[in-house]
């Protein structure tokens, strides 16, 4: 029975999320381009990879933000907060999402994150994930996920 559940499943998600074909590796390079950028902190490629009505999501619910607020908050942060940030152990994956909500081209990109911040505020690693919606070869959606409360932990914040 526990057989018979798991290939149900599999199969569902296999249905459910198809392989992208061609544009599969295209649509990975562009990722691949943006977490350089992510990584060089660099706000001019990013903006140029992002559509003009591209919306951010996340990581906390309410953290929802188009394209000029998210490029502004990118720059904030490299001149203000972050001296580096590394892609460690980084995968990413293409598919397509034929049904229900959000459908269309995705890359799924998940990695380990070591971040350094300025002025000897301390470093972390994070496990993060973005998922992102792909549109005529720019990102017109992301959903990011990764513990805030960890990161913080780890510069010496103490929850109660």
């Amino acid at each position: 029975m526990k057989n018979s559940i798991f290939i149900f499943l599999l199969l569902s998600l296999i249905i459910g999320c198809t392989s992208i074909g061609n544009n599969a590796e295209k649509n990975v390079a562009l990722i691949e381009k943006y977490v350089s950028a992510v990584e060089n902190l660099d706000h001019e490629i990013m903006e140029s990879l992002l559509a003009e009505d591209y919306m951010g999501l996340g990581p906390s619910i309410d953290d929802t933000i188009g394209k000029a607020q998210a490029v502004e908050n990118w720059k904030y942060l490299v001149d203000n907060l972050y001296e580096k940030i590394e892609y460690q152990r980084s995968r990413n994956v293409a598919v397509t999402i034929t049904s229900g909500d959000d459908q269309g081209e995705w890359v799924s990109s998940w990695a380990e994150l070591y971040i350094v911040y300025k002025n000897d505020r301390g470093a972390v690693t994070i496990w993060a994930n973005t998922i992102y919606r792909i549109e005529n070869n720019e990102i017109v959606k992301s959903y990011t996920f990764y513990n805030e409360a960890d990161a913080l932990r780890q510069l010496g914040f103490i929850y109660y």
